[in-house]
């Protein structure tokens, strides 16, 4: 990568970070503090929780497309206002209702989507994939870093020092965008945006679909727990700023899990494994759910369930990657993400209605018997093998696309094809065996 590649991965990576940290810390955090609220319920804790999941969900597919018409860094720019405007609303929030009110502005902040396509905008399609993989690695760090910050940042500041930091962080993020990140030129791409004419196409998609609930179901099911945990471990005599403690020794241990089970995959994603991995989140749940359980019992559980979820979380893009068709793996992950985002909206409404209702130990059995049903959904999944995606350009006609089609599929390594005349471009998925000297010949030759 050369020096303006750099710099825009580590900015976006930086803004990211900074973002998603101010989404989680309140996580492990909320359910735990929330008690000090006058209108506290369970409810309405599962409701601040996964509360940014449904305006997350709701725009950011919009707000990608937004990008195309508006331009990356205004839209940027945009989401950050609204998300540091939420983050403000929470952090002076007297009540949980005033503190639902400001995480739902928090994900009005849909950015997600403008800012891959910002990466990838600036960025040589040689040299694109290390980008979006810096930008990638640091969203699952952000995850880690914000479950160990959020309960000492609470001790020392309590819940509104978390939503003030995080809106400071946000407003910080500003200068980054304007005067850090190069302004590339708009390349609109159905391997980066959503596009609205395949939307429909692809939710029905019959193995996407399934990879859009698994992760729902996912997504549904961190929620739920962080709903919980953090009053369960009350009950051990834990008070909220030594949970780190906990969660520290537990996510080292779950990486080790990932790093086997990654090992043992060599470098495929086998359904096996998938199925391996819902099991584990399955038997954490029932583990939590019982009555009376010991100390050893909720870590055993709490590592097994991380297991499962670092797979996932790492392996499930790369199916959406590999399955969706040539040109159109944008709208696939737009989707994808608004699944994603709406499992952890109705994961906070779930565990809240149920604790209501019941009691915390069944709001951990409903997240076993969902995991049960999940399996279903995941033995359909079909075992792909990693593909690589390339976008060349080239000046053709509508006359002229049948045949090109016809030559580039002689080209070795080619799996898909699709063409695009009205901006000449060419979208193609291709294996490790993919000839790209003969294929830039035959699209010269056009």
């Amino acid at each position: 990568m050369n020096a303006l590649e750099v710099r825009a991965a580590l900015a976006l990576a930086i803004v990211y970070v900074l973002r998603m940290l101010g989404l989680f810390m309140v996580m492990p955090v909320l359910a735990v503090a929330a008690m000090d609220y006058p209108d506290y319920s369970p409810l309405l804790v599962g409701l601040a929780v996964g509360g940014y999941g449904l305006t997350q969900a709701a725009l950011q597919i919009p707000m990608g497309m937004m990008s195309d018409r508006w331009g990356r860094k205004p839209v940027i720019l945009l989401g950050l206002s609204v998300f540091a405007i939420g983050s403000f609303i929470a952090a002076q929030a007297d009540t949980m209702a005033w503190l639902i009110i400001g995480r739902i502005l928090q994900g009005a902040g849909a950015i997600a989507g403008a800012i891959m396509a910002l990466a990838t905008d600036v960025s040589r399609e040689s040299q694109r994939a290390k980008v979006l993989a810096i930008i990638g690695i640091a969203i699952g760090f952000s995850f880690y870093l914000a479950v160990l910050l959020g309960p000492m940042i609470a001790d020392s500041w309590g819940m509104a020092g978390i939503f003030a930091i995080t809106g400071i962080l946000a407003v910080a993020c500003m200068p980054l965008i304007v005067w850090v990140v190069p302004t590339g030129v708009s390349l609109s791409s159905g391997d980066t945006l959503p596009q609205k004419g395949q939307l429909r196409r692809l939710i029905f998609s019959s193995q996407l679909w399934r990879l859009n609930v698994s992760v729902m179901l996912l997504h549904m099911m961190i929620t739920l727990l962080f709903v919980q945990l953090p009053v369960t471990l009350l009950h051990f005599d834990m008070t909220l700023d030594s949970h780190w403690t906990l969660y520290l020794p537990v996510l080292g241990a779950s990486i080790i899990g990932l790093i086997i089970m990654m090992g043992a995959a060599r470098g495929k994603t086998p359904k096996s494994l998938l199925l391996i991995s819902v099991i584990m989140m399955a038997v954490a749940f029932g583990m939590m759910g019982a009555q009376d359980h010991a100390w050893w019992v909720v870590v055993m559980a709490v590592i097994l369930f991380f297991t499962g979820f670092n797979y996932l979380e790492a392996n499930f893009p790369a199916l959406v990657s590999s399955i969706a068709p040539a040109g159109e793996k944008g709208t696939a992950m737009g989707i994808y993400a608004s699944f994603q985002f709406f499992g952890a909206f109705i994961g906070g409404v779930l565990s809240g209605i149920v604790t209501d209702i019941w009691t915390p130990e069944t709001a951990y059995l409903v997240g076993a018997m969902a995991a049960v049903l999940w399996l279903l959904v995941v033995s359909g999944i079909k075992e792909v093998s990693r593909v690589k995606r390339v976008m060349m350009n080239a000046r053709f006609s509508d006359s002229q696309t049948a045949s090109l089609k016809s030559s580039l599929a002689t080209v070795p390594g080619v799996l898909e094809i699709t063409l695009s005349s009205e901006d000449g471009t060419v979208y193609l998925k291709v294996d490790r065996d993919f000839d790209a000297s003969k294929a830039r010949q035959i699209l010269a030759s056009a």
